[in-house]
């Protein structure tokens, strides 16, 4: 049994093996590190309700890293994570695959601190955490249509992510949303709102985390013209008034 200090690795080396995925010893070390440093910090602050060490690295960071089924993350790319918490999906993303230029947003400014603190921990380079409401930084002038790639597991229902989202995306570019159930209803709700942002429904990626019962469902919209400038309405519209819902 491959063993890192206290910590097995066979386990979350044998899942990542099924989605294609080989990490060097360094980025191993990097994501017990960062294991140690979410369950640390979430003695202080609310990060996670998961801390056990077999369910972190399953529930959060091979979850994270589940992107690969519906995007091709060898390409050098932009990513925005909206909503980004304590670090998922973007923080585990540059570490498995180091070439993304990541930003990491989030309206909570005690979580950008853990955030850099990790960062800096890690020594990553090509990654920023950035405390602001997405309503704010998609404007124009600040992060609007900046990034290739914007991807975000908050909970929240498609219509609203999609307002929040669409506006960081180029045209050419793609927002995926992270799901944990099946979403035919609220994908039929959102298309409407998905369209008035620029954006169209190419389709989902559904599969279950390997050797696990847990369903996981990446919602792929494609960024086709640009956003109206009206959107993202004011802070707190989009989610108390869901476009076309």
């Amino acid at each position: 049994m491959e063993q890192r200090g206290q910590y097995r690795t066979d386990l979350f080396v044998s899942d990542l093996k099924s989605f294609e995925i080989t990490l060097s010893q360094e980025q191993l070390r990097q994501f017990i590190r960062y294991y140690e440093i979410l369950t640390e910090w979430n003695q202080m602050m609310n990060l996670t309700a998961i801390t056990e060490y077999d369910e972190v690295m399953k529930k959060h960071f091979l979850d994270s890293l589940s992107l690969v089924k519906a995007y091709d993350v060898h390409k050098k790319t932009s990513v925005i994570d909206v909503g980004t918490g304590a670090g998922f999906p973007g923080l585990a993303l540059k570490i498995a695959f180091p070439d993304l230029q990541v930003t990491l947003l989030d309206s909570l400014n005690k979580r950008i601190s853990f955030l850099n603190h990790v960062i800096g921990e890690l020594g990553l380079t090509g990654v920023e955490a950035i405390h602001g409401r997405a309503e704010d930084y998609a404007k124009k002038g600040k992060l609007r249509e900046q990034f290739d790639l914007c991807v975000s597991r908050a909970v929240a229902n498609l219509s609203t992510l999609s307002e929040y989202c669409l506006p960081f995306v180029k045209v050419g570019g793609q927002f995926i949303s992270y799901k944990s159930e099946k979403i035919a209803e609220e994908m039929g709700a959102a298309s409407g709102a998905i369209s008035l942002l620029g954006g169209r429904v190419r389709g989902q990626s559904e599969f279950y985390l390997p050797n696990s019962d847990i369903y996981r469902n990446l919602f792929i919209v494609d960024k086709v013209r640009r956003t109206p400038d009206r959107y993202p309405r004011k802070a707190g519209l989009p989610a108390k008034e869901p476009l076309a819902l």
